[in-house]
C-alpha cells in the first residue's frame, strides 16, 4: 500500500448556483494552484502516480499545480463530486430549504441536506449516498493499493466522504469536515497494516505568510 495525498480543487465559480457553471477555476482558484504546485516543487515532492476526477476545475487544478510525476495524470469518474447544487434544489422543491446564500447558512444547510440524501428522502438524487461512499471507498483503497506515492485532485465532499470511510465519521462529523475544508488544501493518508490512517487535514502551507492568507477560502 501507498500514500495518498488528496487536493480540494481551486476556487471554483462561486457566484454559480448549479453544476454546470459552478465548474470552472476562478482566477484565485488558478492562482492557489499554481502556489502550490511552487511549493511541492520546492519541497521537493514527487509523485509515483497522478489522478484527477473528470470535472473541469479538477483538471484545471491539477494543469496548475503540474506536480512533479513519473506517470500520466489519470482521469476516474470515481473521484468526481457529488453534485451538491442539483440535491440542493431537489431539497428546496421537496422540502422547503432554500439554498443559501453565503457560508453561515452552509453550516446548517449542509447537515440537514446529507441526512435527507442518506435516508432516501430526495427524490431524483443523481445517485444514492450509499453508491457515493462506496465509490469513494474502491477508488481510494484501488489508488492506496498502488505503488508509490499518490497525488489526486478532487473536491471537498469526497475528501470528507474519504475521511468517513476510513475513520469511520458519524453524519454530523462527516458534514463538517466537508464544511471545514479549503480549496487546495491537502490531505495526507498512511497505508498501515490495520488499513488507512489520516495523517494530515486541510494543510495549506502554500498560503500560510501573510500576503496569501486572503486566498485561505471555502467558497
Amino acid at each position: 500500500m501507498s500514500h495518498v495525498i488528496l487536493i480540494r480543487h481551486g476556487q471554483a465559480n462561486t457566484a454559480a448556483r448549479d453544476e454546470r457553471n459552478y465548474d470552472r477555476l476562478s482566477d484565485l482558484g488558478w492562482q492557489q494552484a499554481r502556489w502550490l504546485g511552487a511549493h511541492l516543487r520546492g519541497t521537493g515532492e514527487r509523485f509515483a502516480r497522478s489522478y484527477t476526477g473528470t470535472l473541469t476545475r479538477h483538471v484545471e487544478t491539477n494543469k496548475g499545480i503540474d506536480p512533479d510525476c513519473v506517470a500520466e495524470t489519470v482521469r476516474d469518474p470515481r473521484l468526481n463530486e457529488l453534485e451538491y447544487f442539483t440535491m440542493a434544489q431537489l431539497f428546496a422543491e421537496q422540502h422547503g430549504q432554500t439554498v443559501p446564500e453565503d457560508r453561515e447558512g452552509f453550516i446548517d444547510h449542509l447537515p440537514q441536506l446529507f441526512g435527507a440524501w442518506k435516508d432516501g428522502m430526495l427524490k431524483g438524487a443523481p445517485e444514492s449516498f450509499d453508491n457515493f461512499e462506496n465509490r469513494v471507498g474502491e477508488a481510494l483503497h484501488e489508488i492506496s493499493a498502488g505503488d508509490g506515492r499518490a497525488i489526486v485532485v478532487t473536491s471537498g465532499g469526497l475528501i470528507g466522504m474519504a475521511m468517513r470511510v476510513t475513520m469511520r465519521l458519524d453524519m454530523a462529523a462527516f458534514s463538517h469536515a466537508c464544511l471545514a475544508i479549503k480549496n487546495t488544501s491537502l490531505h495526507a493518508w498512511q497505508p498501515l497494516s490495520t488499513g488507512l490512517a489520516l495523517t494530515q487535514f486541510n494543510a495549506t502551507p502554500h498560503l500560510e505568510t501573510p500576503d496569501r492568507q486572503f486566498a485561505q477560502t471555502h467558497l
